[in-house]
């Protein structure tokens, strides 16, 4: 069967574990999603788990962690890194997997959600992250928020951001267009090595609100649970440049 894909694994092929790195923030995530887990011997499942670098870590505290991805670049990636945690993957397209079995956990982070450019496709994604729900299950969303990306924009159509990194000579630099009344942000991403050389990738992302995701939950028939500025558990505010929202699936 032909799995969907955006091409956003062709895109970072080689150079997204520089970009998205192991730090400070990948090891908050971890902590979050491990306390929301809501029980680890019932199975946890990532949506849009790339090359893992959520997944790996998480494993070591959780337990084994079943990951989709549409992407062949991004699992060819992890499969080059399964020392490093219990994770096993699904060339899959989140949108259309139908689950075996269910989870305890289920998460799509890392703005994931955010690449299905149409209503209908994230509603379905988010109707089968509920089917593989377990009674009693939690599923946990982060993706870009709205407002928080037009603040970063301050009233204009094009912004441009540099992120020095700390490895010398090194950094990020953004290229970012709002499109469609603001709801669609295409984004070039440039990469600096120390060598001097460079990589370009070019995503296309929706723009979401709590309320947006909310929605597609509470039609699959999901409890909106919470919404947070990231993942320290500050409460959801506006400028945020993500959120992350959780949901329960009922008790049999």
């Amino acid at each position: 069967m032909s799995i969907a894909d955006i091409g956003y694994g062709k895109q970072f092929d080689g150079w997204y574990d520089r970009v998205f790195r192991g730090d400070a923030g990948v090891a908050e995530a971890v902590d979050a999603l491990t306390s929301l887990h809501p029980d680890p011997s019932t199975g946890t499942l990532e949506l849009g788990v790339g090359t893992g670098r959520i997944a790996l870590p998480l494993s070591h505290r959780v337990g084994a962690i079943h990951g989709l991805d549409s992407s062949p670049e991004m699992l060819a990636a992890l499969d080059k890194k399964s020392d490093q945690g219990e994770v096993t993957a699904e060339h899959a397209d989140i949108r259309a997997h139908r689950p075996e079995r269910t989870y305890g956990l289920v998460y799509c982070v890392c703005s994931t959600l955010s690449q299905i450019l149409d209503a209908d496709g994230r509603r379905e994604a988010v109707a089968r992250a509920a089917e593989a729900l377990a009674p009693g299950g939690r599923l946990v969303v982060e993706t870009h928020n709205r407002p928080g990306v037009h603040a970063l924009h301050e009233g204009r159509a094009h912004a441009t951001v540099f992120a020095p990194y700390p490895e010398p000579n090194t950094g990020l630099q953004l290229h970012g267009t709002l499109l469609d009344e603001g709801r669609i942000w295409h984004c070039s991403t440039i990469w600096f090595e120390s060598d001097g050389t460079h990589r370009i990738g070019t995503e296309t992302a929706a723009l979401l609100t709590p309320d947006d995701v909310d929605a597609y939950a509470e039609a699959a028939g999901l409890t909106p649970e919470g919404r947070h500025s990231g993942w320290s558990g500050a409460p959801y505010a506006e400028p945020a440049p993500l959120f992350v929202t959780t949901y329960t699936k009922a008790s049999r």
